[in-house]
């Protein structure tokens, strides 16, 4: 009996995939001849469907990018750098989005610790760099097995180094893994959605205006309270925006 419902689970799931496929390819087709507003209503869809992908959110964004739609446009290119980073035509696409946006602030100049991390660790999403970790514990535990099995002195010796050698870096792997999956929790990215927005100094309606922002722009949402969101822009910047005025990343 269990084996048939599998079976029956698994006939459904492919006919399911099939479906979101061809859901996928019409969006497509509606992009090519032009109707971009009916491609985003399809790949909306397909999003819905918990089919995302790379390639879904890039061509979300290209389908924005071409109805002048900054906000979007870059949020989906976003979208798409979280699963794919290291994906040329979105970074290339996401730079002719940003000239599009209105706000331009100059960001703080970064530590060599946060250039590394931006330029390098963060090129590895942390369940990448979890996949490394388990890798390496693979490797060090197969040198060591090849180690305790082996009598010749200088294989011996390569096996304990090699798999010192892995333990070594699993613990590298599993720190950043954990420094990722932390920031990534913590601190929450989002793009402002809003044509234009004020930025208060408090969460309330009456309170002073800080600065203001306008559609496109990266913020980084550090708190929230009820309908506000605590922002940080690149310059370093702080304050509270209506939260419906953004949307977060994560």
């Amino acid at each position: 009996m269990k084996k048939y419902l599998f079976l029956l689970l698994l006939v459904g799931t492919t006919f399911y995939a099939q479906d979101v496929q061809k859901l996928f390819d019409s969006a497509n087709e509606l992009y090519q001849k032009e109707n971009y507003e009916k491609a985003i209503d399809l790949y909306e869809d397909v999003e819905r469907l918990n089919f995302t992908s790379s390639a879904l959110f890039y061509n979300l964004g290209n389908a924005h990018y071409k109805l002048n739609q900054v906000g979007p446009a870059i949020f989906y290119y976003e979208k798409a750098l979280q699963i794919d980073p290291n994906n040329e035509d979105v970074k290339n696409n996401l730079v002719f989005a940003k000239r599009l946006a209105l706000d331009s602030i100059e960001e703080l100049p970064q530590t060599f610790f946060q250039k590394i991390d931006s330029n390098y660790l963060k090129s590895l999403s942390y369940n990448e760099w979890a996949i490394c970790t388990v890798v390496f514990t693979f490797l060090g535990s197969l040198f060591f097995v090849f180690f305790y099995f082996t009598y010749n002195s200088g294989t011996k010796r390569f096996f304990f180094v090699s798999s010192m050698f892995s333990f070594f870096l699993l613990f590298i792997t599993l720190a950043i893994t954990y420094q990722q999956f932390s920031n990534s929790s913590k601190y929450k990215e989002a793009i402002v959605f809003a044509e234009e927005t004020s930025v208060m100094n408090a969460p309330t309606l009456n309170s002073e205006d800080l600065f203001t922002l306008h559609e496109g722009t990266k913020v980084m949402v550090l708190d929230t309270i009820d309908k506000w969101k605590k922002i940080k822009i690149a310059d370093g910047k702080q304050g509270w925006i209506i939260g419906t005025e953004v949307k977060e990343l994560n």
